[in-house]
């Protein structure tokens, strides 16, 4: 062993104070069977003061560490940093953790010895894992934080692959019609970049296309895709949109969550990239039945429309992968008490963004949903406007029986639609229910102490309860200021729903190697000096898929995980761990 690869081994004090253990036949096993040149005995000091283990780790040169004993990982975030600070790798600190507890590491060392022998087998054999690195990336979502990373790389001149499961890029940012809190445009910040992605050679844009299998190693990855039929050329296709308006089938639009309808061939909204139409296999009359066929009789291109188009699997080789794929809101029906599904008027955030939005089915203009010829309740321009609307807040966050998490988007985005309502409605009158503002980014307690000078009323207290009863809703409510309970009659009430983990995580996770934190959401190396890698080298995470943020932290998060990825493809390989752990050994590594 050479003196860069210097392994030292800390026996760790068991916790609670009990005495110390006689470590002496471990030792003597380390030294003389495994050859370890550093041990450090049981030192509760050396823990206590973070420049003695800086100290200890620069004199001994150990340029990698093992922390044994019963739960060593309780010292594992100070090692880490005081390996960094000490000019080596924080992946470097690993685990040997005898698990069975403090009792039986005092009776018997068996154990313990197996967990040491079994990590230093591996950190001794991760030289041999340096390999040549493919250079290309893949970012799985195209989201903002999909986008941003993917733009960051292909900047630098490498090669990115950008995968997207619905048929446009833009994500949930797309949908919304300001940003908080200085009221700019989303469509104005997004869609530049969108069309940016669209024409930058190095980015090979997949969208309608979904993940199916990761094979390789970091560095050297194999990713699967599955390429769905679109059946309209991307090539020949015009976006000239006759064949959208003569189809005859409809459906909800997935965009406009449900606020409006959609054809069975469309184009996702009008901003979309690709500027093009794809077919809805589930809804199309003639997939189905073969009973229409009249798009292919409209298009002005010859062969533009293909119903005979397969789902094709396509393998694409990478050295690394971005996970950008986003969140889903809370479902509001789970929350019964509010309404939603049964009151027509009662409605999701995200459903009341398309509302506002210029660009949503109403043109931007505040009304109530309303019933069309064949009972879909649906928004459409001319119908009666709201006078009092109601907004509650976390709605699915913040609550045992759904999400214990704070969402940290909602308190913010409420006070935007607030004054949204206030904008376009000046006379309408709206109330806003939360159990604590958090008002904490760059300008945000601005923006509330504003929000509050435009006669909005702001009621600290949670919503027990929305009915509605003779075409009319009634709110019940609690003032904790006042300590009274609240009745109050409005016309719309707006459900400030939670962000939740994706549907697809759980499997992505498996298929990945990599880990779930406890609420789903996937699980950084460190949140305080690793926050977009992840237990593999060659795989780091972007936005909200890592938990709650917003936009301006989506876009730090996605230009650090693409900085990572650079940074890698620049010095020409990657550090790959063990992934595999024995029986009573837990071995954790940072990448």
């Amino acid at each position: 062993m050479t003196e860069k690869e210097r392994i030292g081994i800390i026996f760790c004090d068991p916790p609670g104070g009990h005495e110390r253990v006689d470590l002496t036949e471990l030792i003597y096993f380390a030294r003389d069977k495994l050859k370890i040149p550093v041990i450090i005995e049981q030192s509760r000091y050396l823990f206590s003061d973070y420049r003695v283990l800086v100290e200890t780790i620069v004199h001994h040169k150990l340029s990698k560490v093992v922390l044994s004993g019963v739960n060593p990982d309780r010292f594992l975030n100070i090692t880490r940093t005081a390996m960094l600070e000490s000019g080596y790798a924080a992946r470097s600190v690993v685990i040997a953790d005898f698990g069975d507890g403090y009792e039986a590491l005092k009776s018997d060392l068996g154990g313990l010895k197996n967990s040491v022998e079994q990590v230093i087998a591996n950190l001794r054999a991760e030289k041999k894992t340096f390999q040549t690195l493919n250079p290309d990336t893949i970012v799985i979502g195209g989201g903002i934080a999909g986008i941003q990373a993917s733009l960051e790389i292909a900047k630098a001149g490498l090669k990115v692959h950008l995968v997207e499961k619905s048929g446009t890029i833009g994500g949930h940012m797309a949908m919304f019609d300001k940003t908080f809190p200085t009221l700019d445009c989303a469509a104005c910040i997004l869609t530049p970049k969108m069309v940016e992605v669209g024409q930058n050679p190095n980015i090979d844009l997949l969208t309608y296309a979904e993940i199916v299998s990761v094979s390789g190693d970091p560095g050297n990855y194999i990713v699967t895709v599955n390429k769905k039929a679109r059946m309209v050329d991307l090539d020949t296709c015009i976006g000239c949109g006759t064949c959208s308006e003569k189809c005859p089938a409809k459906v909800t639009s997935e965009f406009d969550t449900g606020t409006t309808l959609r054809k069975a061939i469309y184009m996702p909204f009008p901003q979309a990239v690709p500027n093009k139409y794809l077919i809805d296999a589930e809804n199309c009359r003639f997939v189905q039945e073969e009973k229409c066929g009249v798009c292919v009789k409209v298009c002005p291109v010859e062969n533009c429309i293909n119903f005979d188009e397969k789902d094709e699997l396509i393998e694409i080789p990478v050295g690394h992968i971005i996970l950008a794929t986003g969140f889903k809101v809370f479902d509001a029906t789970k929350a019964a008490q509010y309404g939603y599904g049964e009151i027509p008027n009662v409605l999701t955030s995200l459903e009341f963004e398309r509302l506002i939005n210029a660009g949503g089915p109403t043109g931007g203009f505040i009304v109530s949903r309303t019933q069309d010829k064949k009972g879909n309740w649906i928004f459409k321009e001319g119908s009666p406007e709201p006078k009092k609307i109601g907004i509650i807040h976390c709605v699915g966050s913040r609550d045992e029986n759904f999400n214990t998490h704070c969402s940290k988007v909602c308190c913010m985005y409420s006070l935007k639609l607030a004054h949204l309502v206030k904008e376009k409605l000046p006379d309408a009158e709206v109330y806003e229910y939360y159990i604590d503002m958090r008002a904490f980014g760059k300008g945000y307690e601005e923006f509330y102490n504003r929000i509050k000078e435009e006669g909005i009323n702001i009621i600290r207290g949670r919503t027990a309860q929305v009915t509605q009863s003779n075409g009319e809703i009634l709110m019940r409510s609690e003032n904790i200021i006042e300590a009274c309970i609240e009745e109050q009659l409005v016309d719309m009430v707006v459900l400030s729903v939670g962000l939740e983990p994706g549907n697809e995580n759980k499997q992505m996770a498996e298929m990945l190697g990599i880990e779930l934190d406890q609420n789903g959401w996937f699980k950084e190396s460190h949140s305080a000096y690793l926050p977009v890698d992840t237990q593999s080298p060659g795989i780091r995470i972007a936005g909200v898929c890592q938990g709650p943020k917003d936009i301006p932290d989506t876009v730090a998060q996605a230009s650090a995980a693409a900085a990572g990825v650079i940074q890698n493809i620049l010095s020409g390989r990657v550090f790959s761990s063990s992934t595999q752990s024995p029986h009573k050994t837990k071995l954790e590594t940072v990448s």
